[in-house]
């Protein structure tokens, strides 16, 4: 479904949440007009969800409203990010990707970068402690993955020895006032070589060359979950939290009763961060003993 010349996604089930696809890449410059659309839609949509753009910290809605915690790296110029931003150990990090022999680099989307990609995918079903959804997939798949707002889309590559060995996809928003991380992933094998973090330290200087002043990687929490290797890895590469507001506008009866009773966050927002934390180590174990030596995947 189209609204406004963005594409629609709908999540859900009980309550069918509508929201621009692409998030954070994408944005409604006339949301009023686009709820009106929707409220005129045969298709059955509960509720519609909108976030504003990451310079944009105060509310210009008056629709139910809640702040969304974003991820967000501020940035003038590489060399400053490299001096003043990061701290001595992640410096060494990306100097260390270098010496190691890893070479970053801009690189077109072509069917080499596509092969890579599915190496590095391929290398193992688990990631984080958990089947990893894009092990296997045909490369026919992955080609519309990657080919996915190709117009305004940034790719970087790590390579070891003429082997692509991770990636970084930014999709840069339409006023190029923010570039997103859209996937970022490296394999497991060379993790010695910190290809991550030299991967980071491209985007910035790809940002810096642009004039793109802010790097945003999704959000820096998730539901109840405070911390993890993830927003340690966000934190230490510079990133900041960052609360835009996030409205809510409800569509139907059961968007309504969403709003009033809480319903239109997913279930673990609602597990306590103890319990989640303990299903996640259980989890992990699980599957350390299914898959021997990919524990750390």
């Amino acid at each position: 479904m189209e609204i406004c010349g963005k594409q629609l996604r709908i999540n859900g089930t009980l309550v069918r949440i509508g929201l621009v696809d692409g998030e954070g890449y994408q944005f409604l410059e006339e949301p009023e007009r686009a709820i009106e659309t929707l409220r005129k839609t045969r298709k059955r949509i509960d509720l519609f969800t909108f976030v504003q753009r990451i310079s944009e910290t105060k509310p210009k809605y008056s629709y139910p409203m809640e702040l969304d915690n974003m991820a967000v790296l501020p940035i003038s110029t590489f060399d400053d990010w490299m001096s003043n931003t990061i701290n001595f150990k992640v410096r060494n990090k990306v100097r260390k990707a270098g010496k190691n022999g890893v070479v970053i680099q801009e690189v077109p989307l072509d069917e080499d970068l596509i092969q890579g990609i599915s190496t590095i995918y391929n290398e193992s079903p688990i990631r984080q402690g958990k089947p990893f959804r894009h092990y296997r997939k045909d490369l026919e798949t992955l080609r519309r993955m990657k080919a996915s707002f190709a117009d305004c889309s940034i790719f970087i590559g790590a390579y070891f020895e003429g082997n692509l060995i991770g990636f970084i996809k930014l999709v840069v928003d339409e006023h190029r006032e923010q570039a997103g991380l859209m996937h970022i992933f490296s394999m497991i094998q060379h993790r010695d070589k910190a290809p991550n973090n030299a991967l980071i330290a491209q985007a910035v200087k790809s940002c810096a060359e642009r004039g793109i002043p802010n790097l945003w990687y999704s959000n820096m929490s998730y539901g109840t979950k405070q911390s993890d290797s993830l927003a340690e890895f966000k934190r230490h590469n510079g990133f900041q939290k960052v609360e835009v507001p996030r409205f809510f506008v409800p569509l139907t009866a059961v968007g309504r009763l969403a709003i009033k009773f809480d319903l239109h966050h997913g279930v673990t927002d609602w597990i306590p961060e103890r319990i989640a934390a303990k299903y996640r180590k259980i989890r992990s174990s699980w599957y350390a003993k299914r898959f021997p030596g990919l524990q750390d995947a």
